[in-house]
């Protein structure tokens, strides 16, 4: 017998607060979820507020969820309820699981995220992707200005640097490295550029250029994955569980930009039909997405 899927109600969250005070309480509620406790040292440690403030923020945080703490008078702490229900998004296992990576690998620092006591954290380390500061500084700055920039680019086709005019509208990643996606004024077409290929910057320009004509940006697919059909029923249900598919398959959103990049990642790149002990998922949707990857092909 199959078993039921259980989706967590999604929170309620409360409107019209102020930023300060919605902060506080989202971390109320993101400290009493993960650490099943709060006080109000905890909240003026952290936002560097005054006691009274606290504990006004816990009083307000009681108004609107009474059913999430208890308050314990041997320790002078707040524990969650055995019914707790995370009022903010916030509070999320996919943003928990987020920031303990970003806080393992450096990219937040410890003071400024909500865990107060984290778990044991590692990951599979890749190499870093070097970028340089002011590269992303002027790619920013060209995207929120409309401006086009002129830069030294490396390419993997030629050993000398060349000089492009790049019009760039929007930043992607590939699950490895950060790319610019911009009109290159010298092919004229739109393409991705990997930011640390991008040497110097050697001034902006006016950019006249109509983004709405990235189509390959634009166009939005549906990849439809699934166990691979020879597998035994034991494995197909484990990878249903691994990808949350639901009736033996999972619809992945994907911009046809990023579509190469994406079956990479999932090994499904080629046509040749996978060995299902090498490739234990399969496209689904194959002949449909198909001709969306033949024409990423026909432009490279």
């Amino acid at each position: 017998m199959q078993e039921p899927h259980v989706t967590a109600a999604e929170p309620t969250e409360p409107k019209g607060l102020s930023w300060g005070l919605e902060s506080r309480l989202q971390f109320i509620d993101f400290r009493l979820r993960w650490e099943q406790r709060i006080n109000r040292m905890d909240l003026t440690e952290h936002f560097g507020i005054s006691v009274p403030q606290a504990s006004l923020d816990i009083a307000k945080y009681t108004e609107l969820a009474p059913g999430n703490l208890v308050y314990d008078r041997s320790s002078r702490t707040y524990t969650a309820a055995p019914g707790f229900q995370p009022l903010y998004q916030r509070s999320s296992a996919q943003r928990y699981l987020a920031e303990l990576l970003a806080t393992k690998m450096g990219v937040v620092e410890s003071a400024a995220s909500y865990i107060g006591s984290a778990p044991e954290t590692d990951w599979a380390p890749s190499p870093w992707r070097t970028i340089n500061e002011q590269t992303v500084e002027a790619v920013v700055r060209a995207i929120r200005q409309r401006e086009a920039i002129r830069v030294s680019y490396q390419s993997m086709t030629s050993l000398d640097e060349s000089t492009r005019l790049l019009s760039p509208h929007a930043l992607g990643n590939d699950g490895f490295r950060w790319h610019v996606r911009a009109f290159c004024h010298k092919r004229q077409r739109f393409s991705d550029f990997v930011l640390a290929r991008i040497l110097h910057i050697d001034g902006f320009e006016l950019c006249e250029v109509d983004f709405g004509l990235d189509v390959h940006w634009h166009t939005l697919l549906t990849l439809v994955l699934a166990p691979h059909p020879d597998l035994p029923a034991a494995k197909k249900r484990v990878l249903e569980l691994d990808y949350g598919m639901e009736d033996g398959q999972v619809k992945l959103p994907c911009r046809q930009a990023f579509l190469y990049y994406t079956l990479r990642r999932l090994g499904l790149h080629t046509k040749e039909a996978p060995d299902p002990l090498a490739q234990q998922i399969t496209l689904k949707n194959r002949d449909e997405i198909q001709p969306y990857i033949d024409a990423l092909t026909a432009k490279s």
